[in-house]
C-alpha cells in the first residue's frame, strides 16, 4: 500500500470512529419525539435481552429522539446499576436521555399520593429527587406531584385554612425544599421540569400552583391526553390543543412539550391520532409518548379501524398496517408505535408551514373556578380559543367566563374595554356570579330559573330538547340576538341564547351556556354561525357549519379546519377581510376561490358583501390552508 492510500485509509477510519460516537441528528425538524419509560419497565432493563428485544420492537416502527427513564413509581426505586445500564444503552443508540419521577404511593389506589407534611414521606420524597439527580442532568415529574392526602397529620397541619389554600402553600414549599433545591445540591447542572396534567381547572384543589410553580421549576410540560370523552374526566378533543396553548401563555418559551398516552385508542386509531396531531399543531417543542410498555404492548388490530377508514381520511389505518421500508429492512408493523410514527411524521411536515397560534382571548385568573373546561366545548363548536392568566387589552372582543369573577377588579377592566369602543362577551355563568357588578353596565339577571328549549326561531331547531338558564333583562334596555323556546315559533315564550347591551358605543354580549355544556353541540348550525361571527372580530375567518368542527388560526395567514365527527361535513370559511379571495392547500395541490355573498345584519345593523369558501371535510380529518 502506497503512502497516499495509507493516509486515505487512516482518514476513513477516523471518520468512521467519529461517526460511531457522534449522536444521531434529530429525526424530526419541528419537534422532538420522546418516549417515557415507567419505573416498572426501567427495572426490567437489568435484563439486557429484554431491553434489546423491546427497544427493537419500538425503534423499527418509530423514530425516537429522546427517552425518559423513570426512577420511582409506587415505592419502586430503580437501583443505580440498572439506571446506568439503561442510560448507557440508549445513549449508545444516539438518543438524548433524561430521568423521570412519579410521586405515588400506589397509583392503582385512586392515585394515592405522598403526604407532604408527614416527616417520613418528606424524607423519602427528597431521597428520590437526590437519587434521580445523581444520574441525570434533567428529570421530569409525572402528573402526580400533587396531594390528595387527608391523613391525621395533614388535617392537623391544615388548621383553619381551606384545603385549596393549604395545599397550594404546601406543594410550593415541597417543590422547592424537597425536590428542586436538594436535586441541585447533588447535581448543580440538573434541570427539574414539572409536567402538569390535563385537568387544569381543578389544579388548585390538589396543590398544583400554576401561578408560582412555573417559577419554582426549570420548565413545564403539558398533559394533552384527552382519551375517550365518555371516560372519567370527560375531556373534549379540543383540550389537547387548548391546554397546550394555555400553559404556553403561563410560561412563554418554557413549555417543553405535550404528553399523549394510548387512552381513547379503543374508539378508533383516529382518536389517538387526533391527540398527537393537536399536540403538534399547538406548537409543542416535544411530543412525549406514554409509555414504553404501551408502545410494545398495544398491538394493531381490526378494532382500531373506524368505519370511515378507506374513504381518503387524513390518517389511513390500512396504510399504517402495511409493511414498509425502514432503510434496507422491510418491517411489518405490530404495535401502536407505527401509528405514532406516521401521524407525527405528517404533523412534522405540516408544522414548518404554520406560524404562532392565535385565537379568541379568554381570561382565567389564577386558581379560579366556574364553568369548568368550558373553553374546550367552545373550541369544539368552531371558536378558536386562547386562554390567558391576564386580562388582554388588545382585542376587539374578549371572552369572560364565570372564572373571571375570581378577579375582584373585573368590572373596572370590563368598563375600560367598553369605554375604548371594544366589545366584551360574558357567559351566563359570569352574569349569575356577579349580577350587581354587571348591573353597572346593564341590569341583567341570571337566576336559578330554567327553560327547556329546542326551537331557535329563524336560526332553526335543535335535534333534541335541553335545559338552559333563563337570562332576564329589562325590555328595550338590551336586546336578544338569538332566542330559543319550546317552541319559539308559534310558542308562548322565549329566552336569550345570545344577548347584547349597548354601553358607550360598545357591546356587552351575554352567551347563554346550557346546563349540560355538551348541548352546545346541539345548537342549530345557523345559531352557531351567528355566535361565531359575533365572537371572531379579531380573526380573519370564522366557520359556518355544524358543531364538532374546530378552527385553528396562525399569525402567518395559515389555518387548519378539523372535523371530529364520524361523518363528512360541509362547511364554509367566511373571511372577515374582503381582500382574501383564495385559499391554497398546504399539503396537497389545489386552491379554493371565494364566492361573494351578502352577510347577515352586522354588529352595527349593516349588511356587507363577504367572501366564503365552501368545502367538504371527511370524518376525523383536517385540511390546512394558507391565504
Amino acid at each position: 500500500m502506497n503512502k497516499s492510500a495509507f493516509l486515505r485509509l487512516q482518514l476513513c477510519l477516523l471518520l468512521l470512529s467519529l461517526f460511531a460516537f457522534t449522536p444521531v441528528q434529530a429525526k424530526h425538524r419541528n419537534f422532538k419525539v420522546s418516549v417515557y419509560v415507567r419505573a416498572y419497565e426501567v427495572d426490567k432493563m437489568k435484563d439486557a435481552q429484554w431491553l434489546d428485544s423491546t427497544w427493537n420492537i419500538i425503534s423499527r416502527q418509530l423514530d425516537v429522539d429522546k427517552i425518559y427513564l423513570e426512577t420511582h413509581r409506587d415505592l419502586l426505586i430503580v437501583d443505580d446499576a440498572t439506571l446506568e445500564k439503561a442510560k448507557k444503552y440508549f445513549l449508545g443508540k444516539g438518543l438524548e436521555v433524561a430521568g423521570g419521577i412519579t410521586y405515588t404511593i400506589n397509583e392503582s389506589n385512586d392515585f394515592e399520593t405522598f403526604c407532604y407534611s408527614d416527616p417520613e414521606h418528606r424524607k423519602l420524597v427528597q431521597q428520590i429527587a437526590e437519587h434521580t439527580a445523581k444520574h441525570f442532568d434533567e428529570f421530569l415529574l409525572d402528573d402526580f406531584f400533587f396531594t390528595s392526602c387527608k391523613s391525621e397529620i395533614e388535617i392537623k397541619a391544615k388548621g383553619s385554612k381551606t384545603w385549596t389554600q393549604y395545599r397550594l402553600e404546601l406543594m410550593n414549599e415541597a417543590g422547592k425544599n424537597l425536590v428542586v433545591d436538594p436535586a441541585k445540591r447533588v447535581n448543580p447542572k440538573v434541570k427539574v421540569i414539572i409536567k402538569y396534567p390535563n385537568w387544569y381547572d381543578h389544579f388548585q384543589g390538589l396543590g398544583f400552583n400554576l401561578e408560582d410553580g412555573p417559577q419554582i421549576f426549570d420548565g413545564v410540560w403539558t398533559g394533552t391526553e384527552t382519551r375517550d370523552p365518555a371516560s372519567a374526566q370527560h375531556l373534549q378533543n379540543y383540550l389537547s390543543y387548548n391546554v397546550m396553548r394555555y400553559f404556553e401563555n403561563l410560561a412563554p418559551g418554557r413549555n417543553g412539550g405535550g404528553w399523549v398516552d394510548s387512552g381513547g385508542i379503543n374508539m378508533s386509531m383516529d382518536r389517538y391520532a387526533e391527540q398527537l396531531h393537536l399536540t403538534a399543531i399547538a406548537q409543542a417543542r416535544d411530543v412525549m409518548l406514554f409509555a414504553y410498555n404501551q408502545l410494545i404492548g398495544v398491538g394493531l388490530n381490526d378494532n382500531f379501524r373506524g368505519p370511515w377508514q378507506g374513504t381518503g381520511t387524513s390518517w389511513d389505518y390500512d396504510e399504517m398496517r402495511a409493511p414498509f421500508k425502514n432503510g434496507k429492512e422491510t418491517v411489518t408493523p405490530t404495535t401502536m408505535a407505527r401509528i405514532a410514527d406516521v401521524v407525527l411524521r405528517k404533523a412534522d411536515n405540516l408544522l414548518g408551514q404554520l406560524g404562532k397560534p392565535i385565537g379568541i382571548k379568554s381570561y382565567k385568573p389564577f386558581h379560579a373556578l366556574g364553568e369548568d373546561f368550558l373553553q374546550n366545548y367552545l373550541g369544539m363548536i368552531g371558536l378558536p380559543m386562547d386562554i390567558y392568566p391576564t386580562f388582554a387589552d388588545d382585542q376587539k372582543i374578549l371572552l369572560l367566563t364565570q372564572q373571571a369573577a375570581g378577579d375582584p377588579n373585573i368590572m373596572d377592566k370590563i368598563k375600560k374595554q367598553l369605554d375604548s369602543g371594544r366589545d366584551v362577551i360574558i357567559t351566563s355563568g359570569l352574569l349569575k356570579a356577579i349580577p350587581e357588578k354587571i348591573a353597572e353596565v346593564c341590569e341583567l339577571r341570571c337566576t336559578d330559573l330554567k327553560a327547556i328549549v329546542n326551537d331557535f326561531g329563524r336560526y332553526g331547531k335543535s335535534s333534541r330538547e335541553f335545559i338552559i338558564p333563563q337570562v332576564l333583562y329589562q325590555t328595550n334596555d338590551s336586546w336578544e340576538v338569538i332566542s330559543a323556546g319550546r317552541p319559539l315559533t308559534g310558542g308562548v315564550s322565549g329566552w336569550p341564547i345570545l344577548h347584547k347591551a349597548l354601553y358607550n358605543g360598545a357591546y356587552l354580549y351575554v352567551l347563554t351556556i346550557p346546563d349540560d355544556m355538551g348541548n352546545l353541540y346541539d345548537y342549530p348550525d345557523a345559531a352557531l354561525n351567528e355566535i361565531r361571527r359575533t365572537m371572531s372580530q379579531d380573526l380573519d375567518f370564522y366557520i359556518e357549519g355544524p358543531s364538532k368542527v374546530s378552527l385553528f388560526m396562525y399569525d402567518n395567514r395559515t389555518l387548519i379546519v378539523e372535523n371530529f365527527n364520524d361523518e363528512p361535513v360541509n362547511i364554509k370559511l367566511v373571511a372577515n377581510d374582503a381582500s382574501i379571495t383564495k385559499l391554497t392547500n398546504l399539503e396537497e395541490s389545489g386552491t379554493i376561490n371565494a364566492s361573494e355573498e351578502t352577510s347577515p345584519v352586522g354588529r352595527r345593523g349593516t349588511r356587507n358583501k363577504v367572501n366564503k369558501f365552501g368545502m367538504t371535510i371527511k370524518p376525523h380529518s383536517y385540511i390546512a390552508f394558507k391565504y
